[in-house]
C-alpha cells in the first residue's frame, strides 16, 4: 500500500497538475456593479449579508480591491485574462472577448478541470452561444431580466426559465455541481445580474428598506474646484437629477423632494443584494453537505464599483473611489483565515491568483500578480501604484477619456482629449489618506505642485511601460457631455 501511495504521489508531480484529484475546486461568483459598502462585512449599516460575511470570516477580505476599467465588459475580460483593456481589446459593453486569448478557466480545463460558466457573460451583446474554455455554458443575450429571463442552456437555444434571475442561476449552478465526478476537480463560474440596474428585488425583499431614509451624499453638492464636466453630468442619464434608471419618471429634477426617487433606487439596489447573499448561502451549504467545501477555492467579487450620488453621479466609468472599488473575498482551500488584506489588488490579479492556488501554469503574458502569498503569510513585495484607463463612449457620452494613477496615498486623474492635443478638462489630485471621499481637488494648489509633477511622471512611466504614448494610446475623440438618453436596447 505504501508503495502504491508513493507511486501515485510521483505521478501527480509529473502529469498535468489538474489531473490529480486533490487539486482544489473553484467556485467563482461574480456580481455586477456591486459596491463594497453594500455588504455587511464591508461596513453596511442596513444590508444584512450573513452568508457573504461568513465567507469573509473564514477567508480573506481584501480591503483595497479595484478594477482597472470601471465598465462591465472590459472588467470581466480583465478578470478572466489577467490583461488590461488596451491589451485584451474589450473597450466597451458590446465587444466579444477575442477567441485567441487564453483565460484562467481555459487553463484549468486544459489541465484536467471540468469547467462551467452559468449566468451573465456580457461580452458580445447579442451572442448567447457557448464560449471556448467551458464544458458547460449557460447564458443569455444582453443584460438579462430579473424575472423570467431567456436562457440558452449550452447552445440549446433561448428559452424562458420562469423565476427570479438570482434564484434560477443558482438552481442551474447546483444542477451542474451535483453531476460532477468528485474524483475530478471542477471550476464553476457564476455571473449574477444583481445588483445591476434596473434594480428589481424579488417580492420578499421589495419593501425591506422602506423605513430607511437615504439622502444624496454630501459630495454631490461639493463640486467647487472640480472639472466642469462633472457638473454638466448632473442632469444626464448618469447624474443624480436624471432618470435614475427609470426610478424617476419626470426629469431632470433638482427639487429637494425628488431625493425620494434616489432613495427608492438605492432601496431597490440593496434588495437585489439580499438575494445574492441567499444564493451564496445555498452554494456553500451544498459544498459543506457534499464534503467539498474545505477543498474548494471560493472567490466572491464584483466586476466594478458604482457611484451612488457621490460627486453628483450615478453609474460608474470614472476613476473616483466608489467607481473603481470592488468587493473581493476569497476562501482558500484547506485554510481558515479571517484575515483582512490592505494592499491594493486588481481585477487583473484574479487569473494569476486562481491558477497559482490551483497549481496550474500561468497564462503567458498575464499582467496581474498572484495574491496567494500576501493572503496567507502577508510576505513579499507588492505594488504601491497602478494606472486606470477608460475610453469615451459615443453610446454613453457622459464620461470623458480617463487616464489615472492611484498610489497608496495619492490619486491623479487626467482627461485626454483623444487626438494628442492638450487636455480640455481640469485634472484632479487627491490625498486619499486625508481626503478619502475626494472632496478637495488639489491639482492647482501651489503647495502640491511637486506632488502633481511627480504623479504625472509616474503615470506617464506606467503608460509608457505598456507602450501607451501620446501617439500609440488610441482613444476616441472626447465629444463632450451630452444630454440625450442612451438607446433603449443598451440601457
Amino acid at each position: 500500500m505504501k508503495l502504491l501511495l508513493a507511486t501515485a504521489a510521483l505521478l501527480c508531480i509529473f502529469i498535468k497538475p489538474g489531473l490529480c484529484a486533490d487539486r482544489p475546486n473553484v467556485l467563482f461568483v461574480l456580481c455586477d456593479d456591486l459596491r463594497p459598502d453594500a455588504l455587511g462585512c464591508y461596513g453596511s449599516l442596513h444590508v444584512k449579508t450573513p452568508n457573504i460575511d461568513a465567507l469573509a470570516e473564514n477567508g480573506v477580505r481584501f480591503e483595497n480591491a479595484f478594477c482597472t476599467t470601471s465598465l462591465c465588459s472590459p472588467s470581466r475580460a480583465s478578470i478572466l485574462t489577467g490583461l488590461y483593456a488596451h491589451r485584451h481589446g474589450v473597450r466597451d459593453n458590446f465587444s466579444e472577448l477575442p477567441a485567441r486569448l487564453s483565460h484562467w478557466p481555459m487553463q484549468l480545463q486544459a489541465n484536467g478541470y471540468a469547467t462551467a460558466y452559468i449566468g451573465k457573460w456580457h461580452m458580445g451583446e447579442n451572442n448567447d452561444e457557448p464560449r471556448p474554455g467551458f464544458d458547460w455554458f449557460v447564458t443569455h443575450k444582453g443584460q438579462g431580466k430579473y424575472f423570467d429571463n431567456e436562457w440558452n442552456v449550452h447552445g440549446s437555444g433561448s428559452k424562458v426559465i420562469p423565476g427570479y434571475y438570482t434564484t434560477v442561476a443558482t438552481d442551474l449552478a447546483l444542477d451542474w455541481l451535483k453531476k460532477q465526478n468528485t474524483t475530478k476537480p471542477w471550476s464553476l463560474c457564476i455571473g449574477q445580474k444583481a445588483p445591476h440596474s434596473f434594480y428589481t428585488p424579488e417580492e420578499k425583499y421589495a419593501h425591506t428598506f422602506d423605513s430607511v431614509k437615504v439622502s444624496y451624499p454630501a459630495s454631490a453638492f461639493q463640486l467647487d474646484g472640480k472639472p466642469d464636466w462633472i457638473k454638466q453630468r448632473l442632469n444626464t442619464w448618469h447624474g443624480i437629477y436624471g432618470p435614475l434608471f427609470d426610478w424617476r419618471k419626470t426629469f431632470p429634477n433638482s427639487n429637494p423632494e425628488a431625493v425620494k426617487d434616489f432613495e427608492n433606487m438605492v432601496h431597490g439596489y440593496w434588495g437585489t443584494v439580499l438575494s445574492v447573499d441567499d444564493s451564496l448561502g445555498r452554494l456553500v451549504d451544498y459544498l459543506k453537505q457534499s464534503g467539498q467545501f474545505d477543498n474548494t477555492l471560493v472567490i466572491f467579487m464584483g466586476d466594478n464599483g458604482l457611484l451612488e450620488g457621490e460627486h453628483g453621479m450615478v453609474d460608474k466609468r470614472t476613476a473616483h473611489e466608489p467607481s473603481i472599488r470592488i468587493p473581493l473575498i476569497a476562501k482558500l482551500p484547506g485554510r481558515k483565515e479571517g484575515k483582512v488584506v490592505t494592499k491594493q489588488v486588481l481585477t487583473i490579479d484574479i487569473a494569476a491568483s486562481t491558477l497559482d492556488i490551483c497549481q496550474v501554469p500561468q497564462i503567458s503574458g498575464s499582467q496581474g500578480s498572484s495574491w496567494k502569498q500576501i493572503a496567507t503569510t502577508g510576505d513579499g513585495p507588492w505594488r504601491d501604484s497602478w494606472f486606470y484607463e477608460y475610453n469615451y463612449e459615443k453610446q454613453f457620452p457622459y464620461t470623458p477619456n480617463v487616464r489615472a494613477i492611484r498610489t497608496d496615498t495619492w490619486k491623479f486623474i487626467r482627461y485626454p482629449h483623444g487626438d494628442g492635443s492638450p487636455d480640455k478638462h481640469l485634472a484632479e489630485l487627491y490625498n486619499l489618506q486625508s481626503d478619502p471621499k475626494e472632496l478637495h481637488n488639489l491639482v492647482n494648489d501651489p503647495k502640491f505642485k511637486d506632488v502633481r509633477i511627480r504623479l504625472e511622471k509616474q503615470l506617464d512611466a506606467l503608460l509608457a511601460s505598456e507602450e501607451l504614448t501620446i501617439e500609440s494610446d488610441k482613444m476616441p475623440i472626447d465629444e463632450g457631455i451630452k444630454t440625450e438618453l442612451p438607446d433603449q436596447k443598451i440601457r
